[in-house]
Parts: structure tokens; C-alpha cells; sequence
């Protein structure tokens, strides 16, 4: 049986140690981006030298953009041509075929914009050279952008009178080299520690202990063993808030995530860059408490988020009850982890925009299973992916201020920067251009027989796995409720078209209010609204929850809240 008491010591825990990390961690990332960090400075320079940079030329938010799009497109016909011709490549043992057009379209997208959506299973599909040169490369380089993203929007709130927002191509330099590397090699190692695999093997045929007569008849004996370098990809894949699995059964399957401590510890890996950048943003403000504000708001969504999905995974599924069935419900969870650990693991990743999964969230009770789906809604900002949950946080910090300066009858500010028509119609297009994508998309699924037909549950169910899908594309999170042929061409060039607006548009939105807000002047009004105090971080939450209401509720109410009315009074499908 569940252990409340312990489920609820790990949790506390978990969260004092990302409040223990966020400080330091957070300083750290504030020197990386001012230049202050100089310890690979061979590596670093290298790289500007091999691209032809000069770290010192800032541009401004245009060109910024420009070098981030570029960039990334690159990043997508580079990773398209891998998937493509992936048989003509070495560092295939088990000599798997190229990827299908329109799954390759969809994978090197979803890897590139940071959302490791994954409609196929790596061990079956993806080589080894696949697997290091194509996807754990983008893991690095997509988290990296998201990073520069939110830096840029930093200097944008905290420079005055200034056009220029630092320089794309040295951030992407600096977050690379002084961060993600050395975090993901030293998280690397410690996971191997533990018995996560790490090799270049070809697979492995071992004899089962207990043979079996399969439904075709024939007599099974052996079983095929996956191997592959694991942990070099577990702890990019975690750090920079990626997901893609490097086996289909992702953090479930025991050799990505072996033991109850390295579910801990990969939870930590997912939390920490995230919520340490709520510390950076206070420090380069030079008022950490605002930074300390905005880390709150998250931690106590993501809390309240815990405690839901927990209680409803504690109560189980009455029609089991009433079968006789009674103990965990542990459907679909791995029993290492049990429901603690399971829940935790679903918060951390649908908080963020990881994807990652160490269970099947398809399985979790109705209302269970809405809490990760309700995550990923709120546009994952608790606390959001490797630099894209900040930058959707920030917008909401200024629409919340905006709104409180009309209730009062004065001019809104931020940080002194008096907050202006263009300023609110790039947070609103942040805000709400994924609820925009999701609930159309989903529409169209539902309604055109494409989208219809890869439905393996009827009900309101069928309605949540689509639901789920497109939100967890749409919001660049990539896991998966489960129970969805997703590998068509519909549903892989939909999620494609999806992916690239849900990251690429709210980002250049991100960058034009970064300049917009750089080139004010800082004033000091009196009585100005103060943004630090619980009175505003109260406020913050109200205005969150209320444009995330509007926008899901009606959806979720077709689909996990209906599904749990009709559970509770006996009703199946």
C-alpha cells in the first residue's frame, strides 16, 4: 500500500533541494551570460573563431530573431537529411532503415523545437548515430535556444534606452559550453553510476528463464536485448528539458531509469535549470526578490498540481473496487516507483516542457491523468521548459500588471518600464497562441476521419488522448497520453505544423517585447504597483487560472472531467 507520509517526505524534499540549487545555480547562469565565465574559455573562443563571431556585436531584437530562426532551420534540414538516410550512416548495428518521410518531418521538428514528441520506438528505429549526431545534438542546441530566448527577454526588462539585446550566436556559445555540456557530463556519469547503460553494443540475444508458446505458435525462447549509450543521452535529454526516450518505454524502461534514486535524481535534473533561472532573472534585475516571486508562483503550482494528481491516483478506480480488486492503483505505473514516485515524475515533466515519462499517463485515473494535461495547458510555466517557461511567465507578470493597472486607474509599470500597447499584444500572442493551436487542432482531429480513426478508446477518453496530444505538441512538452496511432501522415505533419507554431511564434513574440521594453526608460513612480509581495504573487496565480480556464475548461470538460462523472457512477466504454 502507499505510503502517504513517505510519498509526501520525497516531495518535500525533492522541492528543498531545488530551493537549495536555485540560488547558486541561478547566480551561476547570470555569469555565464555576462561574460564573466571564463574557465573553457579555449572551447568558447574556438567556436566563435571556427563561425566567424565577434561575441561583442549585439544585435537587436530583429536580428536576433533572425540568427535564432536561421539557426534552428538549419538545425531541421540537418536532422531531416540523418533520419532520411539513416542506413547509409555508421553506428548501425542492427542496420534499421531510414525514417519515412513524413515521420522524419515530424521528428526532426519536434527534436529542434525542443519537443522530442516521439511517434515511433527509438530502440527499433533510430541507430546509434542517429540517436548521438541527430537527436542528442538538438537536445543540446534546442535547449540552448530556449535559454537564449529567455536572456534576451531578460536584458530587454532590465536595459534602458538601448536597441541591442546581446548577441544570438555568443549565447548560444556560453549557454552550450558553460552550462548544458558540463551538467550533462556530469550527470552522465553519476546516472551510469547507477546502473544506467552506456555502451555501443549490438544487441543481445538472451535465453528467457521461462519459454512461452506465442498466439502464431511458434516457441519462444529468447529475447532480443536493446543496448545502446543511454546515459550520455539520459542527462541531456533531462537537463535541457527534452523528453525523447532513448527506448520507447522512455523512463519506465529500467535501463533509462533503473531504481528509485535515479527517478529522484532525474527529477532534480528536470527541475533545476527552470526554477535556478527565476534567481538569474531576479539577480540580472537586480532585485532578487522579484526573481524570488516568480519562483514561488511556480512552486506552488506545481505543489498543487502533486497534491491533485496524487489524491486521485491514491483513490484508484471504483469499478475495480466494486470488482473485488482492491490495493494501489498501480495500472500502467512501474512498481519501483509506485504511486509517489510515478506522480512526481508526471508533474515534473508536464510542469516543464520534458515530455519524459516513467509511466503511461493514458492509465492514470480521469482526474489523475487531467493533472499533467492541466500542466502542460497552463503553457508550462511551472516552471516551464529551459528558458521558455520564464519567457511565458514574464508576459504573464506584465498582462497581470496590466490589468491591475486598469483596475486601480494608472498607468501599468514593470520593473519602471511603463508597460504599452505593443508590449501587451506580443504577452497575449505568447499566452495564448498554444490554446489557440491546441483547441484547433484537436477540432480538426475530431472532426475529419484521419484524426478520428487513430482513436484506440471510444468516449470521452478518445477525446482526452487527442486533447493531450495536441496540447503536448502545441506547448513543445512531447509526451504522450498513450492509446493514439500517432504515426500517420495526418497526425505527423499536423503535430509538425503545430510544433513549429507553438515554439517559433510565441519566441519571436518573447524577442519583439524584449526589444520594445529595451529601448524605455526606467522611471521611479510613486506608489507604484509592487510586484514581490504575496499580494501580487496571489494576484499572479488568479490571473493564470482565469485565462487558462476560460480557454480549457470547455475541452476538459468533454473529456477527463465527464470521464470521471460517468467512472463514479458505474459507466464504461
Amino acid at each position: 500500500m502507499a505510503n502517504v507520509a513517505a510519498d509526501t517526505a520525497v516531495f518535500g524534499l525533492c522541492m528543498l533541494a531545488v530551493l537549495l540549487i536555485a540560488k547558486p545555480l541561478g547566480l551561476y547562469i547570470a555569469r555565464v551570460f555576462e561574460g564573466r565565465c571564463k574557465f573553457l574559455r579555449i572551447l568558447e573562443e574556438s567556436a566563435y573563431e571556427a563561425c566567424g563571431i565577434n561575441p561583442s556585436e549585439e544585435m537587436d531584437w530583429k536580428d536576433y530573431a533572425v540568427s535564432m530562426m536561421l539557426f534552428n532551420i538549419i538545425g531541421i534540414a540537418a536532422l531531416l537529411a540523418i533520419l532520411l538516410f539513416q542506413q547509409y550512416l555508421p553506428l548501425n548495428p542492427q542496420n534499421y532503415g531510414g525514417f519515412r518521410w513524413d515521420l522524419a518531418v515530424n521528428t526532426a521538428v519536434s527534436f529542434v523545437t525542443n519537443t522530442n514528441w516521439q511517434a515511433y520506438s527509438g530502440e527499433s528505429q533510430a541507430s546509434y548515430f542517429t540517436q548521438m549526431a541527430g537527436l542528442a545534438v538538438q537536445n543540446f542546441l534546442s535547449a540552448a535556444t530556449g535559454l537564449c530566448i529567455a536572456i534576451a527577454l531578460i536584458r530587454g526588462i532590465t536595459r534602458q534606452s538601448s536597441r541591442t539585446l546581446g548577441n544570438f550566436w555568443a549565447d548560444m556559445a556560453r549557454g552550450t559550453v558553460y552550462l548544458l555540456l558540463p551538467a550533462a557530463f556530469a550527470g552522465a556519469l553519476l546516472l551510469a553510476s547507477q546502473g544506467v547503460i552506456q555502451n555501443f553494443s549490438p544487441y543481445v540475444n538472451s535465453n528467457l528463464m521461462e519459454p512461452y508458446v506465442a498466439s502464431d505458435g511458434r516457441n519462444v525462447t529468447t529475447q532480443e536485448i536493446p543496448m545502446g549509450p543511454v546515459a550520455s543521452q539520459e542527462a541531456i535529454k533531462e537537463l535541457g528539458n527534452n523528453g525523447g526516450g532513448f527506448f520507447g518505454a522512455n523512463a519506465a524502461h529500467p535501463f533509462e531509469n533503473p531504481t528509485p534514486l535515479t527517478n529522484i535524481l532525474e527529477i532534480l535534473m528536470i527541475l533545476a535549470i527552470p526554477f535556478s533561472l527565476t534567481y538569474t532573472f531576479g539577480r540580472m534585475a537586480k532585485d532578487t526578490r522579484q526573481g524570488w516571486a516568480i519562483f514561488a508562483v511556480m512552486m506552488l503550482f506545481l505543489a498543487a498540481a502533486y497534491a491533485f494528481g496524487y489524491y486521485f491516483e491514491l483513490k484508484g478506480n471504483p469499478l475495480l473496487e466494486n470488482a473485488g480488486i482492491s490495493g494501489d492503483y498501480l495500472e500502467g505505473k512501474e512498481t519501483r516507483f509506485g504511486i509517489g514516485g510515478s506522480v512526481l515524475y508526471a508533474a515534473a515533466t508536464t510542469g516543464t516542457s520534458t515530455g519524459s515519462v516513467n509511466s503511461m499517463h493514458d492509465s492514470m485515473t480521469p482526474l489523475g491523468g487531467m493533472m499533467p494535461m492541466a500542466l502542460i495547458m497552463l503553457g508550462e510555466v511551472c516552471p516551464g521548459g529551459i528558458g521558455s517557461g520564464l519567457y511565458t511567465m514574464l508576459p504573464y507578470v506584465i498582462i497581470a500588471v496590466f490589468v491591475a493597472g486598469l483596475m486601480v486607474g494608472r498607468t501599468p509599470e514593470y520593473l519602471g518600464k511603463k508597460i504599452e500597447a505593443i508590449d501587451m499584444r506580443c504577452s497575449v500572442i505568447i499566452v495564448l497562441i498554444p490554446p489557440m493551436l491546441v483547441l484547433l487542432f484537436s477540432a480538426i482531429a475530431i472532426l475529419l476521419p484521419e484524426g478520428a480513426s487513430s482513436i484506440y478508446n471510444m468516449g470521452p477518453h478518445g477525446v482526452s488522448e487527442i486533447l493531450y496530444a495536441f496540447a503536448s505538441m502545441a506547448n513543445n512538452n512531447g509526451s504522450a497520453f498513450g492509446g493514439l496511432n500517432a504515426n500517420t501522415v495526418f497526425y505527423n505533419l499536423m503535430g509538425a505544423i503545430a510544433m513549429l507554431a507553438g515554439r517559433f511564434i510565441p519566441a519571436i513574440a518573447a524577442l519583439a517585447l524584449a526589444g520594445s521594453l529595451a529601448a524605455k526608460k526606467v522611471y521611479q513612480s510613486p506608489d507604484v504597483l509592487r510586484t514581490s509581495t504575496m499580494t501580487f504573487i496571489i494576484w499572479l496565480i488568479m490571473v493564470i487560472v482565469l485565462v487558462d480556464t476560460i480557454s480549457f475548461l470547455p475541452a476538459l470538460a468533454l473529456g477527463p472531467i465527464v470521464e470521471h462523472l460517468l467512472m463514479i457512477t458505474g459507466g464504461v466504454f
